[in-house]
C-alpha cells in the first residue's frame, strides 16, 4: 500500500487551472489503483506518477478534491483478489487496474464501479469487453497486445535461427492466466515452421534456471518469454541464462535490451498509457459512462535485435530481417 503523504507533493504540485479548480468544487472523489508490481519498482512508480501528473493537469488534486488509494500486488493473484475487495469496500468513484490479473480480480468483484484498465492483452478475446468500440458495462481502457503475436514470435525466431527445432514458452501460471489464449496460436503456427512448442511453468525464482537447463539439454532449442509480472521481475536473470545455455530468445518485455536476442511487440510508452488512463478517469468523474468510451489498442509495433547476442550464439542475422528492425543493438 502506498503512503498518502508520498503523493501529496506529486498531486498538489501538478499545475492545473484555477477555472478547473472552481469547476470541481469541494467534493472529494476517491480513486482506487491496483497495480501488478512491487511498490519498490521504480519503473512502475514512474507510471503511477504519470497518472498522478495528468490528473493534476486535469484539475484533480489530493489537496483539494481527490483521494488516491493505491495497492501493489507484486503480481500475486491471491493478493490481487484481497486488494480488489479492499478497494471496493472503500466505495471509490473509479478503479484503475494495471495488468490482466488486476483487472480480472476487480471485474469479478464489482459490476457497478467504473474500471479503467492499462496493460491488458486482447481484452476482447479474454472476454473483459464485448466490443472495443462500444465496450458497454463498467469497463474500458487501453489494450496492450493481441494474442496473434505468438505466431509472429515463432516466425522471427525461426528466421534468425533456421536450425531451430524446439521452442519453450516460459511463464508463471499465477501471473499469466492468459497463456491459454496464446497456446492455440503457438500450436497452429509451429507445424509449418518445423518446430515443437513446449510450455515451461515456473512458480519461483529458484525454478527458472533448472527449467532452462533441463530444456537446453537437447539441441536446437529457443525461448519465448510471453510476459506477466513474474517474468518481468526476473527478465534480467532470464537473459543471462539464455546466454549461458545458448538459447535464442524473443520476448515482449525488453529481453533484448539486457542480453536476450530479440524483442517484438507494440511500440508504446506505458507512462503515456497511464496518463491517457487519467483522461478516461477524468471523463468518468465528469459524468461519462465507461461503456461509452472505446477501448484503445496499439497500432505500431517494434522489432529489436541484439547483434552482440546473435554473434555470441553463432547466428547470422539475415540482412532483410536486420533491415526490418526498428532498433539494432551492436
Amino acid at each position: 500500500m502506498i503512503r498518502r503523504r508520498e503523493f501529496i507533493t506529486l498531486l498538489g504540485g501538478a499545475a492545473w487551472p484555477l477555472a478547473a479548480r472552481a469547476q470541481q468544487g469541494n467534493r472529494v472523489r476517491r480513486i482506487g489503483v491496483l497495480l501488478s508490481a512491487a511498490a519498490t519498482e521504480v519503473e512502475y512508480q514512474g507510471y503511477l506518477a504519470a497518472f498522478v501528473q495528468e490528473m493534476g493537469r486535469l484539475g484533480w488534486s489530493e489537496r483539494q478534491n481527490l483521494r488516491l488509494e493505491v495497492r501493489w500486488n507484486a503480481g500475486d493473484a491471491v493478493l490481487s483478489d484481497v486488494y480488489a475487495k479492499e478497494l471496493i469496500e472503500l466505495m471509490p468513484d473509479v478503479i484503475v487496474t494495471g495488468s490482466t490479473v488486476s483487472l480480472a480480480a476487480v471485474q469479478q468483484a464489482t459490476k457497478s464501479i467504473p474500471i479503467v484498465f492499462v496493460q491488458v492483452a486482447d481484452p476482447l478475446t479474454q472476454g473483459f469487453v464485448p466490443s472495443m468500440r462500444q465496450p458497454g458495462g463498467n469497463v474500458t481502457g487501453f489494450s496492450l497486445i493481441e494474442f496473434s503475436l505468438a505466431g509472429k514470435w515463432l516466425n522471427l525466431l525461426k528466421e534468425i535461427a533456421p536450425a531451430l527445432k524446439r521452442v519453450a514458452v516460459m511463464f508463471n501460471p499465477g501471473t499469466l492466466p492468459l497463456l491459454k489464449f496464446y497456446v492455440p496460436v503457438f500450436d497452429a503456427a509451429a507445424p509449418s515452421l518445423g518446430v515443437q512448442v513446449s510450455y515451461l511453468p515456473v512458480l519461483t525464482e529458484s525454478e527458472i534456471e533448472r527449467a532452462l537447463m533441463e530444456f537446453a539439454e537437447q539441441p536446437n532449442g529457443g525461448l519465448v518469454l510471453v510476459g506477466g509480472s513474474f517474468t518481468r521481475l526476473h527478465y534480467k536473470e532470464i537473459a543471462k541464462l539464455t546466454d549461458r545455455y545458448r538459447l535464442p530468445s524473443i520476448s515482449l518485455i525488453g529481453l533484448a535490451t539486457v542480453g536476450g536476442l530479440m524483442d517484438y511487440g507494440p511500440s508504446f510508452d506505458l507512462a503515456r498509457h497511464y496518463g491517457q488512463a487519467a483522461t478516461y478517469v477524468d471523463r468518468i468523474l465528469r459524468g461519462a459512462k465507461p461503456g461509452d468510451l472505446p477501448v484503445q489498442a496499439p497500432t505500431n509495433y517494434k522489432l529489436i535485435i541484439n547483434l552482440k547476442t546473435a554473434k555470441t550464439l553463432g547466428l547470422n542475422v539475415p540482412l532483410p530481417l536486420r533491415g526490418l528492425a526498428d532498433e539494432v543493438i551492436e
